[in-house]
């Protein structure tokens, strides 16, 4: 009996301790499983609060370019540097906006022409062309104090805008020195008038 006894007696330690293991086992799994449970939620918020800030980039990016659109055709951006805006009274395709003009501007300052901001933007970085911008000095008719009176916010805007726009157009021709005649089409300002002398006293 003793044997047996000592069989059943082992038996029943090995069976009480099997079910102790597999209670171990059952009871690790079970924190496994919770703590992959709580990774995973953790993963989920992170992704969905990736996505969120996708998002609002996204939401932030197109209000951007939105107000470059605005502020372009506002500070009529379009009227020299899009080809036929005027004549076609702004209905010229976006496609072709800000693409340089070959229609000349003459003058006491020689003959201007309306650049290709298309081109010329991308040559700077954001910050390259705020600080460019604010130091701008053009010959005539372009309206640089203006410019330089421009929000770093609304220069960014346009930036993004005009580089959204990608590549188009051709270069627009090289300004020409007073005293060279310009090819056709061009418009001619005439000479300020000469300023008057204060009443000899």
């Amino acid at each position: 009996m003793s044997y047996k006894n000592g069989v059943v007696a082992t038996a029943t330690k090995t069976l009480a301790a099997d079910t102790t293991l597999y209670k171990y086992v059952i009871r690790v799994k079970s924190m496994n499983q919770k703590k992959l449970m709580s990774s995973l939620a953790i993963c989920s918020l992170a992704v969905l609060g990736t996505g969120n800030a996708w998002a609002g980039t996204k939401t932030s990016d197109a209000a951007s370019l939105e107000r470059g659109k605005y502020l372009v055709e506002l500070g009529g951006c379009n009227d020299c540097h899009t080809p036929d805006y005027l004549l076609s009274g702004g209905k010229t395709p976006e496609a072709q906006w800000l693409t340089g003009s070959s229609f000349g501007w003459h003058g006491p300052w020689g003959t201007t022409y309306a650049v290709n901001l298309r081109e010329l933007l991308p040559t700077f970085t954001e910050d390259q062309w705020v600080d460019y911008a604010k130091k701008l000095k053009a010959r005539p008719p372009m309206p640089w104090y203006t410019v330089n009176k421009l929000k770093d916010e609304d220069l960014r805007a346009i930036y993004r805008y005009v580089v959204h726009l990608g590549p188009g157009g051709s270069p627009a021709p090289a300004y020409l020195p007073p005293g060279q005649q310009p090819p056709q089409p061009y418009a001619s300002f005439p000479s300020p008038p000469p300023q008057q002398h204060a009443a000899a006293q």
